[in-house]
């Protein structure tokens, strides 16, 4: 018989058939709603565009290029053909979700993942505050260094029953992930290629120039989020009727063993899995990898693990079903997601709220300008919560109107990665969030309810760091 622990005194049921299931806003309604939203707005937003340049291979806009359209609008059935559209649009990330679904499902399969589970327990029991910050700076770096976002499906999917398995809560383990690498490592982007590179090559500036500064940005963020984290850890440890277990049953994590030792063939597994994240960091870094490698890599590593443990072919491939089940709920809604920016760019929308945006920019006091910059930018990402697809979008306007503004380039480019990378995580467009919210079984509206405060904190900073760079002349230009 398995043991188990008990539930901790006022946590509520969870488990198949107990109590009453909590009432909370389903992703898919919250993206239909702003999907038949956005193609209303197709008839009553006038429509515009700009002229499209290609640059070193990329498709800018051309700031001076702006001209009304006639209407566009996005009818009845054609807002329901968007999904497909979407879903095309997002082909890419969803097969790679359904592929890394499958991998972590031979890996589990071989049970080394249950042991490094249970290894990684035993070593910090008791000592999950030292844990929880080296996990959350790792995958900080990760985002700050390479532009790590996607592949944080691939750690959530292991952190979680970890962290777990130390008397924590499902939320702790999502957000040591997902706040580490967006809220601290993407939006912070001390060389990150997807939104720093891209946007200061369009700005003209150096690539990477103006490092200083965004170390310190990393550093204040990076203390926010554990300090933001940790109190929530404390919070559960006095009470924990505030445990968010989402998917998991608390009754079915094991007593934490101690003395637990992992197999030979465990450890060469675990060993394998290590190796494969090693060769992960060196291909994007070195290799340029992408989601494809990403995805085949983690697909031979599971392969491997599985030879190692002797698991039967007919058994992986069981494994590799049953862990695409779990990513079905995830991969859909990056889809649904994908839908929106398709009717905002089919319906001639997002040209036309850009353009207003800049327009808007032009009226404010010089000393506010680069906030102002800021604020669009939080707003533009929730029609593109795509780094290097808002930088083409986006900055090919905003650094000539920098340059008018009497605001240096150097800070409308933090302008927009502050915008860029802060919003992603309360935002119902940024698919990589929704998805792993709904592989661990975390409701939206209750994320967005716990980490709220955060975002907005954050956003209060980054309005402090535009303000102090525009202070400094943050350049070099």
């Amino acid at each position: 018989m398995t043991k188990t622990i008990e539930r901790p005194a006022g946590v509520k049921p969870s488990g198949p058939g107990e109590g009453k299931p909590k009432k909370s806003l389903n992703p898919f309604v919250l993206m239909f709603v702003i999907i038949a939203i956005m193609a209303i707005l197709t008839y009553i937003v006038p429509a515009g565009q700009y002229d499209r340049v290609e640059v070193d291979g990329r498709s800018v806009v051309d700031p001076g290029s702006f001209h009304w359209v006639d209407q566009q609008p996005i009818g009845f059935l054609e807002m329901f053909n968007s999904v497909h559209h979407g879903f095309v649009e997002g082909a890419a990330i969803i097969l790679f979700v359904f592929l890394f679904g499958g991998a972590l499902g031979i890996m589990q399969s071989t049970g080394a993942i249950d042991a490094l589970i249970k290894v990684t327990a035993a070593r910090f029991a008791s000592r999950e505050y030292v844990l929880v910050p080296i996990l959350t700076l790792m995958f900080a770096l990760l985002g700050a260094l390479i532009g790590s976002a996607e592949d944080q499906l691939v750690y959530i999917a292991i952190i979680a029953p970890m962290l777990l398995a130390l008397k924590l809560d499902t939320l702790t383990g999502y957000a040591s992930v997902a706040l580490g690498m967006m809220s601290v490592g993407f939006v912070s982007g001390i060389t990150n290629p997807f939104n720093i590179g891209v946007a200061q090559s369009i700005a003209e500036l150096p690539v990477y120039s103006g490092m200083g500064l965004r170390i310190a940005l990393f550093a204040v963020f990076y203390l926010m989020v554990v300090g933001y984290i940790f109190l929530h850890m404390k919070r559960i440890k006095k009470d924990p009727s505030r445990m968010e277990f989402g998917k998991f049953n608390p009754a079915e994590v094991p007593e934490i063993d101690k003395n637990y030792k992992a197999s030979r063939r465990h450890k060469l597994a675990m060993a394998v899995l290590g190796l494969t994240f090693i060769g992960l960091v060196y291909g994007v870094i070195a290799q340029g990898w992408y989601i494809s490698e990403i995805a085949g890599i983690f697909l031979l590593g599971g392969i491997v693990m599985g030879i190692i443990c002797r698991v039967s072919p007919g058994n992986m491939a069981d494994g590799f079903i049953d862990g695409a089940k779990e990513m079905t709920s995830g991969a859909l809604i990056i889809g649904v997601a994908t839908t929106i920016l398709v009717i905002a760019r089919e319906g001639a929308l997002l040209d036309t709220i850009l353009h207003a945006a800049a327009g808007l920019l032009g009226t404010l006091p010089a000393s506010i300008n680069a906030v102002g910059m800021f604020i669009t930018q939080l707003f533009i990402n929730f029609l593109v919560p795509s780094g290097s697809g808002q930088a083409a979008l986006t900055m090919p306007i905003m650094a000539p109107l920098a340059d008018l503004l009497g605001v240096t380039r150097q800070t409308a480019v933090l302008a927009f990665q502050l915008g860029d990378g802060l919003s992603n995580i309360v935002i119902p467009t940024s698919g990589v969030t929704l998805a792993g919210l709904a592989m661990m079984g975390i409701p939206f509206s209750r994320w967005v309810k716990w980490v709220f405060p955060l975002f907005l904190a954050q956003v209060a900073v980054g309005a402090i760091f535009v303000i102090i760079a525009q202070a400094i002349g943050y350049g070099p230009f």
